[in-house]
């Protein structure tokens, strides 16, 4: 049977006000929290931003989300995990403020925020999974611990995995650093001397000092190297990129893996919402206000969290005329993570789209 996705078309013209009128309705329409109970703790995962970042789902929608979980007399909260590569996101007490500097504050999304300290032993789980690449995922406890799960994901361009969606926010959002590590590790980017012209900005970003400077010219200790992937952003110059032979291939697998943890815990209490506006190139952890790719389209709602990406997937590259992503990140294959996700039994990639 194909899983059904809920839709509801959206223009970069209308008013916050009218996206919210229109998300009501798609949850409404979809009746995404029907398996929410009374007094559930229901852990509404999502990305606050990077500084300087204007990508992901703004405040006042959350707003909506929680109000109609708060419906069901339930108990929503908002979070996200800290980052691998340094910003303003590494500990909680910065990306705190700066989820709250974007908006994400109790008075205003109606719910609290949380951003767990995996410093602290009891925040940090390991969940048995004997899968392909990940023997033992490294997750944080407040995912496994809350009753329902929400997804609330903005669907847009990752220079790693090709596209991140559903899938992406829930395997690498709700890993901890060392989780997220294990999924980058073996994806030491490599430098292509001749299009380096050791202008250094690889070196300043690289939060290991795994960078250096000779003859001008960049290199990478890949003894230091933890695979972050933010040197290749910074690189102006198509001078860096992952070594796909030795291992690029296999990130969008290990993170299926990742989020077969998570969900596997939760079974029939988990929902999903992407976000199909400001699509941009790269993802909301970039400190830079990347410009639309393709006009917005809209709000995607779904039960199946390979359905709604792949229909996500579908429609950016329909409205694009062509495989957009594909083109942007020639040698990433964003859906190989669809097909591990469907192999691992956490969704379909047949869908039934129906338009709210």
């Amino acid at each position: 049977m194909k899983s059904r996705v809920y839709f509801t078309r959206v223009s970069e013209a209308d008013s916050i006000a009218v996206v919210q009128d229109k998300l009501l309705r798609l949850l409404d329409g979809s009746n995404l929290f029907a398996s929410i109970q009374p007094s559930d703790s229901v852990a509404v995962k999502m990305h606050f931003g990077e500084e300087g970042n204007t990508g992901f789902v703004r405040p006042e929608y959350l707003k909506v989300i929680c109000a109609k979980i708060k419906e069901k007399a339930a108990l929503p909260f908002l979070s996200d995990t800290n980052t691998l590569y340094k910003g303003s996101r590494t500990n909680s007490q910065d990306h705190l403020k700066l989820a709250y500097k974007h908006g994400f504050t109790p008075a205003k999304v109606g719910a609290q925020v949380i951003i767990p300290d995996e410093r602290e032993d009891a925040q940090v789980r390991e969940v048995s999974l004997n899968q392909k690449f990940i023997q033992n995922a490294q997750v944080l406890s407040l995912y496994l611990d809350a009753q329902a799960l929400v997804g609330v994901a903005h669907f847009k361009g990752h220079i790693m995995t090709g596209f991140g969606g559903a899938l992406k926010n829930i395997g690498m959002g709700s890993a901890t650093r060392k989780g997220k590590l294990e999924q980058h590790s073996n994806v030491a980017p490599v430098i292509y001397q001749e299009n380096c012209t050791g202008c250094g900005a690889c070196v300043k970003v690289c939060p290991v000092q795994a960078i250096s400077m000779q003859n001008k010219k960049s290199r990478i200790d890949n003894a230091k190297c933890i695979g972050c992937a933010t040197c290749i952003a910074a690189c102006n110059f198509r001078a860096i990129d992952v070594s796909w032979d030795s291992g690029g291939e296999v990130i969008q697998e290990k993170m299926i893996e990742y989020a077969k943890a998570i969900l596997d815990s939760k079974k029939e209490k988990c929902a999903f919402l992407n976000f199909c506006v400001k699509i941009t190139q790269e993802c909301d952890c970039l400190a830079k206000d990347d410009p639309r790719i393709v006009p917005d389209i809209g709000i995607f709602a779904s039960l199946d969290p390979v359905s709604i990406d792949k229909a996500c997937l579908d429609m950016v590259n329909k409205t694009a005329g062509k495989d957009i992503f594909r083109e942007l990140h020639p040698k990433r294959d964003g859906t190989k993570q669809l097909r591990h996700a469907e192999s691992l039994g956490l969704g379909s990639l047949e869908y039934e789209l129906l338009v709210v």
